[in-house]
């Protein structure tokens, strides 16, 4: 996708992240003298032809007192593991689940969840719910555990 005048500083503008306000296209839009719509339309354009993933809001679990944070790691059976991994992913303590492929032999688990609790106590029950909902689906599991802070940056254009 080739980016024009204006994709360069719609990305300029919102590399950064979006404004913490109440209608943030209208306030991107109000930087690059253009409408709202226009910002939210050439974003909506930018995901489906693939050159923005994502938007959406990434909170500092630590600053909110989420200090156990932890991706699960499942050994799910492939013919379930896009229904299950789907409700997987409505739970309340998962930011976010997706499937990934095995390494065998060293590598058996293909359904990933990032759960957050204040303990790791708290993480680990988030864990046996899961495995309720897998059920017989799921062979084997663990969790690994954060230890540290990674920070995390939205699409940036080398200068």
């Amino acid at each position: 996708m080739a980016l024009d005048a204006f994709d360069r500083a719609l990305i300029a503008a919102t590399q950064g992240g979006l404004p913490l306000v109440a209608r943030p296209y209208e306030a991107v839009g109000a930087m690059l003298s253009v409408p709202g719509e226009q910002v939210r339309e050439r974003l909506a354009q930018m995901l489906k032809g693939g050159l923005v993933r994502r938007i959406g809001a990434v909170p500092n679990h630590y600053r909110l007192g989420y200090t156990a944070n932890g991706m699960s790691v499942w050994d799910v059976d492939d013919a379930q593991v896009s229904k299950l991994g789907a409700r997987v992913a409505q739970l309340p303590g998962v930011s976010h689940c997706y499937r990934r492929p095995r390494h065998l032999p060293d590598w058996p688990y293909n359904l990933f969840a990032m759960l957050h609790g204040t303990s790791r106590e708290a993480v680990a029950e988030q864990a046996e719910e899961i495995a309720r909902l897998l059920g017989n689906a799921c062979r084997s599991h663990d969790i690994l555990y954060s230890t540290a802070i990674l920070k995390k940056t939205g699409l940036r254009l080398k200068d």
